[in-house]
């Protein structure tokens, strides 16, 4: 009886049990390898074969055995019912359903493949392939040592793949568990703790978008917008057409956003001062991309020296004003001047943002026509200067080399001397 117990620790060891993990891939790759496998172990050297069996000590034969074919590589139609299809064809194949674990690694791994990762349906049926009943432990060492460790983590990896998609469970998903591992399995365990903690995260956001997010790209763009103008809840989202411009090159849409605030200061900036538009920066919405550009001016040094200079802190206890003798303490004189707006930040103001279908600077000079046909007049007498975020072209960096290349980000307001003046002169 010692011994049994001492062998059953060994195995269910927490060191075993990363063998195991690490054992999946290589798993796999024996049991559903692709076609491309299969052919470049039939064109193996057999001489090669030859040694490898001598030094083995084994007397097989030269040609390795074939490989197993990858249904999920090999299906030409990549749908979910295709996906589903293959799904049933395994369960209805054998009784025993050998090999599943192997199964389940290789569904799991071809999932984008067929765009069916966030499905809760398609997890639903990969754990249905597990046998009923078989996996249940039975006494206590059995429910502590993770009894068949093997399939436990095959289905313990499926749920950390539902839970980095983003795919919250559901009860069903709970029964199917405790009919395949019972109340003590392990997988269980871990859909209790996604269940306490996915509900949690899914609500926490101050920003919640539809289920599923929209695939125009309009839509998303709106969406990105509203949400970076939250920081002032009187801003305003506008949808311009750049077919509205005569000269615009470009027919897109631009997604415009304007507080009344940053109206004003747009008013109230100098015209000797000119505005930057910078660009382009990514904001995600979920697994969508979207590109945005802002319009910004350096900041007012003298303006925010002022107000430096006025901000009193009521928690400094170092010039307390004591009386002494008598004499009533000293007064503040009252101070009267323009408070700090959220968009007057340290680094510059920033009077509106954007995102176009297109984002080239044909498109953002369309933007500023637009803004300047629709009250902003002060615009057409602004020097607007371009500063664009891009990336160095592979071929320019493989004729020039990493060492010989500037940097990424740089000021292409010096180069765009033609736009300026076009943006400045116009009526």
């Amino acid at each position: 009886m010692i011994r049994k117990l001492h062998c059953l620790l060994r195995l269910h060891s927490p060191v075993n049990r990363t063998v195991y993990r690490q054992r999946a891939p290589t798993l796999f790759s024996r049991s559903y390898a692709t076609t491309d496998d299969a052919n470049r172990n039939a064109n193996a050297d057999p001489k090669s074969n030859n040694k490898s069996n001598k030094r083995a000590g084994t007397t097989s034969s030269s040609k390795s055995l074939p490989a197993i074919r990858n249904p999920f590589a090999a299906a030409q139609d990549k749908t979910k019912n295709t996906y589903l299809t293959m799904v049933e064809i395994f369960e209805e194949r054998d009784v025993h359903r050998r090999n599943h674990v192997e199964f389940i690694y290789a569904a799991l791994k071809h999932m984008p493949d067929f765009n069916v990762e966030h499905d809760l349906e398609v997890y639903k049926a990969l754990i249905n392939v597990m046998p009923k009943g078989k996996f249940i432990p039975t006494n206590l060492f059995q429910a502590e040592f993770m009894h068949y460790p093997k399939q436990q983590q095959c289905i313990i990896d499926l749920l950390e793949q539902m839970e980095d998609y983003g795919v919250m469970p559901d009860y069903e998903m709970e029964a199917m568990l405790l009919n395949v591992f019972g109340n003590k399995g392990h997988p269980l365990r871990k859909y209790w703790r996604m269940m306490y903690w996915m509900p949690k995260f899914k609500n926490l956001s101050p920003w919640p978008l539809p289920d599923p997010v929209p695939d125009d790209t309009l839509e998303i763009a709106k969406l990105a917008v509203e949400r970076m103008c939250t920081v002032d809840l009187r801003s305003k989202i506008d949808v311009f057409e750049t077919r509205e411009i005569k000269d615009s090159l470009d027919d897109t849409w631009i997604v415009s956003g304007m507080s009344p605030e940053q109206s004003k200061l747009l008013r109230e900036h100098s015209r000797q001062k000119a505005l930057y538009i910078e660009g382009p920066f990514n904001i995600w919405i979920r697994n969508r991309r979207i590109n945005y550009f802002t319009l910004r001016a350096d900041a007012d040094a003298q303006f925010l020296a002022q107000l430096d200079e006025r901000q009193v802190d009521d928690d400094d206890v170092t010039q307390i004003g004591v009386p002494f003798f008598g004499r009533a303490p000293p007064r503040r004189h009252n101070q009267l001047g323009k408070l700090r707006s959220v968009h007057q930040q340290d680094d510059g103001t920033i009077f509106a943002i954007c995102a176009t279908g297109t984002s080239t600077k044909d498109s953002l000079l369309s933007w500023i026509r637009l803004l300047e046909a629709r009250g902003y007049a002060s615009l057409g007498e602004i020097p607007v200067l371009f500063r664009f975020t891009s990336s160095v072209p592979a071929k320019a960096e493989e004729i020039e080399g990493p060492a010989n290349m500037p940097a990424q980000t740089s000021d292409t307001a010096s180069s765009h001397r033609e736009e300026h003046t076009e943006t400045g002169s116009r009526p």
